[in-house]
């Protein structure tokens, strides 16, 4: 997993153990996909393409606008992604 940093999220739910789940963030991935927030961009998925403008970025997931919808897409199930 070189290159890849683990995200540790806690929380505790009443009268349970606490969970802690990890979140593996791709730092390079992550801050490239900065450098075109605002703009058109065509994301592919292991699901398929994806065709909007980028809006906002976070170590997690994108968020796409695609004319009237919105897609919160998670980085982890991103092929590729291409400015369009």
């Amino acid at each position: 997993m070189q290159g890849y940093y683990p995200v540790q999220h806690s929380a505790s739910t009443p009268s349970a153990t606490p969970i802690t789940t990890y979140t593996l963030v791709d730092p390079y991935v992550y801050q490239t996909l900065k450098t075109v927030v605002g703009k058109m961009v065509i994301v592919e998925t292991v699901r398929g393409s994806i065709r909007g403008t980028l809006q906002k970025v976070v170590p997690d997931h994108i968020v796409l606008q695609a004319g009237d919808s919105t897609f919160f897409v998670r980085i982890q199930q991103i092929i590729w992604v291409m400015p369009d």
